[in-house]
């Protein structure tokens, strides 16, 4: 991508929503503002990036974030531009508005149009797509002023289907080269539910979290889409990766499944989740792998009961027992259980105990 810069999703789009922030706290229409177009691999994260900031943005501003998610590789140039039909006495042609335009004006609203795979749209369609991106316009419809345009797309070097775009529309876009990392992406993962076993699978191997290489033609690979998947899939059937290895192997791949099933086996050595909250002191597991395990599992097990400060305080006391960098692994993803949850951390007193220590464990994370 040349000397475009390159961020993590999570960086990118927090400095993203600290510019939509700002035009809203300023009054500034978001019209004035470039149209985003986010470049990466298949499967990276970007669409997730954009549910992400329109969450941020709703914290943020008080405002409901709409985001209105449109495949251009699935659409027409008649479906962005609407269908014809004669006016009330038959002397022009008018079009009727898309289901994309139908978007909530209000002052208390914020709309995200959010055109997907763009590069990999057919021409006609990414003429039309363009002007909306540039002008906020197509044919004879606008879009409403409370909407933001952002745009995604894979790179031509990534062998996907991708169009290469032409300088001068190019010229009047802001590009970002979104790219995966293992910390920005186990933040977005703790605060989204993604199943223990497969944050704890890929905290050991957080190198497994992306394996995307354009010159293979495997259809299943491992990307932070696929891990998603397959965390769905271990949440709707409550089975083990064993049970489940075909089916994940059809999501990142034979060799990838293989690896998760054998890892998963550590989970029989680690003690009772509800013993170490309760206050207990069962032994520590010896392996790092199982170690990432517990750690894991703590964070799942805590996000379900992160409101009874107690037993909170109990694994925080039981995790200050291990290493310092694995109990730092657990008080970091702790404090992304919930929106403020640091300010929670910081009132119990087993805690700041471990905080005045090791705190310097934290890198600035609080």
């Amino acid at each position: 991508m040349g000397l475009l810069p390159s961020m993590s999703v999570g960086s990118a789009m927090d400095s993203l929503a600290a510019v939509y922030h700002a035009a809203v706290m300023k009054g500034t229409a978001f019209r004035t503002l470039p149209s985003v177009m986010l470049w990466g691999a298949p499967g990276v994260g970007k669409s997730q990036g954009v549910r992400q900031l329109a969450k941020d943005l709703e914290e943020k501003t008080g405002k409901r974030v709409v985001v209105t998610d449109v495949r251009l590789l699935l659409f027409n140039p008649i479906d962005l531009r609407g269908i014809p039909t004669a006016n009330e006495d038959k002397t022009l042609a008018v079009w009727l508005k898309p289901q994309i335009f139908r978007m909530d004006e209000g002052d208390d609203v914020i709309n995200i149009l959010f055109l997907d795979e763009l590069s990999a749209a057919p021409p006609s369609v990414q003429a039309a797509a363009y002007q909306i991106t540039l002008d906020r316009v197509v044919g004879e419809h606008k879009l409403p002023e409370n909407c933001i345009v952002i745009a995604a797309g894979n790179r031509v070097t990534d062998r996907s289907v991708a169009y290469k775009m032409p300088k001068a529309l190019a010229n009047r876009l802001l590009h970002l080269e979104v790219e995966v990392n293992f910390e920005s992406w186990k933040t977005w993962a703790t605060k989204n539910g993604i199943h223990y076993k497969v944050v704890g699978f890929l905290s050991f191997r957080s190198d497994y979290l992306m394996k995307f290489d354009p010159s293979n033609d495997d259809l299943a690979f491992a990307t932070p889409r696929a891990w998603e998947m397959v965390s769905a899939l271990l949440h709707c059937t409550g089975q083990s990766p064993e049970e489940l290895y075909p089916l994940i192997a059809g999501m990142v791949g034979t060799g990838m499944a293989l690896e998760l099933r054998t890892w998963d086996r550590v989970y029989r050595e680690l003690p009772k989740l509800e013993d170490i909250f309760d206050g207990k002191t069962p032994p520590l597991p010896k392996t790092p792998e199982a170690l990432y395990a517990l750690t894991a599992a703590m964070t799942d097990y805590a996000r379900a009961h992160r409101h009874e400060i107690s037993r909170i305080a109990n694994s925080i006391s039981y995790a200050d027992r291990m290493t310092p960098d694995f109990s730092a692994l657990v008080m970091r993803d702790y404090m992304y259980l919930e929106r403020d949850y640091k300010q929670v951390l910081m009132g119990i007193p087993a805690f700041v105990r471990w905080y005045q220590t090791k705190g310097r464990l934290l890198n600035g994370h609080i």
